[in-house]
């Protein structure tokens, strides 16, 4: 990974494939199974007015990923070397947080995968996610697994959206309430919108597509813009899924049927599509959520793997066999737990979200004082500000949620 700084040894059209492979890598590792159970469980629980936490966490999203992608492209380093520069040792400790966080919740993923299979086709869970496991180191084990990478991303997010948008269009979901809801909300529930954030951007999703982009050579102050857009247009895929699968289970909701959220073994989101569709439904869920879990799996195992060389260099072959490693031990974790861990899902998700403030702390520090780690650039203003308010709003709520997110261990 290289410091690249100009646009001229990279043709238009490898920029755009570069671009594409970040955009669905960053969507596609915030949309997990935990993102569609989240989301499921608080559609029931708050109804209409979900959709203004759905905005909160957009805008959020917008803040840290515009900014992640930029300063790292303007770097032209992993997070964690810049991070050294910038602070000596702490990329080492966001190293660490990131890679267990991503362990934690790759667990988490697999068994998503397992959950997928069992209700598309029937599989037992457990041998579902070890399939899917199987299928991902395969990925990783394959001699053009840059480009599967890419493509098998792309192509099971498309999917993803796609199916999602034709069940909402079933369900009838009353738009126009929603809409209402999403800028005038009658309840506002500060835990669903740090749950969310911390689900769909915070340990190594912060940094998925940013990293992406350094494997592609796309850095330097003249690839800019086209990188700003790119993060625009993959907070906006993020979006637009949260906010249609919210639609497709508010319909379901609207319509007078009440998902089960008490029992351990609730699953909302397969509930609100077995009533929207019936068995065909269900199958719909699975597919969507294999989909969710597996590339997932491969944008946790991808990420946290890409924090490793800062504690020993590694070349892309060394990189594939740690991420091979690293999807084992995910699996045989998940193998041995024996339980659903829903519990561990859900401190998964809480632990990512105490790991943004601290990776998001060092590259505001950096966007203010340190452009001599940008090349001399002087990073925009605006955009510092925006990072330092989040910055501030991110710990205040790690702060409030510590406790509650280490007691799920004992769950």
């Amino acid at each position: 990974m290289g410091e690249y700084t100009s646009s001229t040894t990279a043709s238009a059209a490898s920029m755009r494939g570069g671009l594409i492979a970040a955009i669905f890598l960053m969507a596609t590792s915030a949309i997990g199974p935990g993102f569609i159970t989240q989301t499921a469980t608080f559609t029931a629980k708050l109804g209409a007015a979900f959709a203004f936490a759905i905005l909160a966490s957009i805008l959020i999203d917008f803040v840290v990923q515009m900014n992640i992608w930029r300063i790292t492209a303007l770097t032209g380093r992993p997070a964690s070397e810049t991070a050294n520069r910038a602070v000596p040792g702490a990329g080492y400790l966001l190293s660490v947080m990131v890679i267990f966080g991503g362990l934690v919740f790759n667990v988490g993923n697999i068994a998503g995968s397992g959950l997928g299979l069992n209700a598309m086709i029937g599989l037992d869970p457990k041998i579902g996610g070890a399939l899917s496991a199987i299928l991902a180191i395969g990925l990783f084990l394959s001699k053009s697994a840059g480009v599967l990478l890419d493509r098998i991303i792309v192509v099971l997010g498309i999917l993803m959206i796609a199916m999602t948008i034709f069940v909402a269009v079933i369900t009838n979901p009353p738009v126009g309430e929603a809409l209402r809801q999403t800028v005038l909300p009658d309840t506002v529930d500060f835990a669903a919108i740090t749950t969310i954030v911390g689900g769909t951007v915070g340990g190594y999703i912060t940094y998925a597509g940013a990293h992406r982009l350094l494997d592609k050579g796309l850095t330097g102050v003249a690839n800019l813009p086209a990188i700003t857009r790119g993060a625009l247009s993959g907070i906006a895929v993020t979006g637009v899924m949260r906010f249609v699968l919210f639609l497709a289970i508010l319909g379901v909701t609207s319509s007078g049927v009440t998902l089960d959220l008490a029992s351990k073994t609730a699953n909302p989101a397969a509930q609100a599509f077995l009533a929207a569709a019936g068995e065909w439904g269900l199958r719909i869920f699975g597919l969507i959520f294999w989909a969710a879990a597996i590339t997932s799996v491969i944008g946790a195992a991808y990420t946290s793997v890409s924090f490793m060389p800062v504690f020993r260099p590694m070349d892309s072959r060394a990189r594939d066999i740690a991420t091979v490693i690293f999807i084992t031990v995910s699996l045989g974790i998940y193998l041995l737990l024996g339980t659903a861990p829903a519990a561990l899902l859900v401190f998964a998700g809480g632990f990512n979200g105490l790991i943004l403030p601290v990776g998001l702390t060092i590259f505001t520090y950096i966007g203010f004082a340190r452009a001599d780690l940008m090349g001399g650039y002087r990073y925009n203003r605006a955009l510092l500000t925006l990072s330092a308010i989040v910055c501030a709003l991110t710990w205040y709520m790690g702060i409030k949620s510590v406790g509650t997110i280490f007691a799920f261990l004992g769950s």
